[in-house]
């Protein structure tokens, strides 16, 4: 799953640069596209930083960085959406639903992961009253 997820963050970002390179120069375009490439770059930065935490608090943080830039690469999605008056919106739709995948794939990991480090810590609560 971490090889596959991994894959998939960075075909997103290949898949923006390729609708930012196709885009209209603008200012507006060139604003919203370079806000676009940096969070969704970051998402497969914070994800590999989340697979070398250095304990199960650290990897929820991070994972908690991944929906963050997720959910901001999508915020730019819409923008561009509009801002290019439809011409892209075959494009900005199927990546919008790669980044909804993704983003529910990563708030489900850290709801585990939440629950998990509970578990462990009321086991170890009972275990030393």
């Amino acid at each position: 799953m971490k090889e596959q997820l991994i894959k998939r963050n960075r075909q997103l970002v290949f898949e923006v640069i390729d609708l930012i390179d196709d885009m209209p120069k603008s200012m507006v375009n060139s604003v919203f596209a370079r806000q676009l490439i940096r969070s969704s770059s970051s998402v497969g930065a914070n994800y590999r930083a989340a697979c070398r935490a250095k304990s199960q608090a650290d990897f929820i943080n991070k994972l908690k960085i991944v929906e963050e830039e997720l959910d901001e690469s999508i915020y730019f999605m819409e923008l561009i959406k509009y801002a290019t008056k439809g011409k892209f919106d075959q494009v900005l739709n199927k990546l919008s639903e790669e980044a909804y995948e993704l983003l529910s794939i990563y708030v489900a990991s850290i709801n585990t992961a939440k629950r998990n480090k509970n578990l462990k810590s009321k086991i170890s609560k009972s275990k030393n009253p």
